[in-house]
């Protein structure tokens, strides 16, 4: 039994941290549970599945004063570092708009014994599993989001799975966004940031396609990294007490609440529905 195993490794003394790869319906007493046990934790994407859930695994981990890492590891890459420099420093000048794309088959895959192959684990398609890491991306440079409008259906899966959901989104800045995340079709990743003085494109994880005002469209391109390393590495420093984990809590309760809003307005037939603050 997973929880039996949980609790036998919450009670080993010799045991500093864990990494929790469960269901997402699971997280939000998993993460509580390991910090009343006074352990670390990592916790895969995404951090749960509503704010109610989020903020109760915030509290438990703050009241513990253990260290809560969210395993949103594009904010890792060095191209998506450009692109929030890009981005934040005006050399896009008033920004107006973001459009993003993560896509992949899982869907197809997937039979009804799998546990991700329910609306309940896989609510609103392929948020869970892709869609989410925009979210975590668009936040991390774009902020808060305050409403969103969100179409989801199920159309190829061979299980009870949506796979096309897309979605618009407001900003409190004033920024709108599109987000789209397929299912059941080959892999991609793609992000386009827009501004009054320019545009910049990611396009998988290595390459950029930057215009700006007066200049020619130009390539960047970025070699080849470890992301999952990359944050494992940034929790055990934040463990260690190095440096603190570069994603904040603000952030991670905030996506939680923006998935929230997302999978109320997929079941509402894309009603506008406002992020819980």
């Amino acid at each position: 039994d997973l929880r039996d195993g949980l609790n036998d490794l919450l009670a080993d003394p010799d045991l500093d941290a864990i990494v929790l790869a469960t269901p997402h319906s699971q997280h939000a007493d998993q993460i509580a549970a390991a910090a009343r046990a006074g352990k670390h934790i990592f916790v895969e994407k995404p951090f749960t599945l509503d704010k109610a859930g989020a903020d109760a695994a915030r509290a438990a981990v703050e009241n513990a004063g253990v260290v809560l890492a969210l395993g949103h590891n594009r904010r890792f890459l060095a191209s998506m570092a450009r692109v929030r420099d890009l981005a934040t420093s005006g050399a896009l000048g008033t920004l107006l708009h973001v459009e993003g794309n993560f896509s992949a088959s899982g869907a197809l895959r997937y039979t009804e014994e799998h546990w991700r192959a329910s609306a309940a684990e896989s609510p609103a398609g392929g948020m869970t599993g892709l869609g989410v890491h925009l979210v975590d991306t668009f936040i991390s440079f774009l902020g808060p989001i305050d409403a969103v409008n969100c179409v989801s259906i199920r159309r190829a899966a061979p299980v009870a799975v949506d796979d096309t959901t897309t979605m618009l989104l407001r900003f409190a800045s004033g920024i709108t966004g599109t987000l789209t995340t397929l299912f059941a079709t080959e892999r991609i990743w793609r992000l386009q940031v827009f501004g009054s003085a320019g545009w910049v494109e990611m396009r998988n994880y290595d390459r950029l396609i930057i215009r700006l005002k007066g200049e020619d469209e130009r390539i960047e391109d970025f070699p080849a990294m470890v992301m999952e390393r990359a944050e494992l590495e940034a929790f055990a420093d934040a463990c260690e007490g190095r440096a603190p984990y570069p994603l904040p809590l603000d952030d991670a309760v905030h996506g939680a609440a923006v998935l929230e809003a997302i999978i109320a307005s997929a079941t509402g037939d894309g009603a506008l529905v406002r992020v819980k603050r």
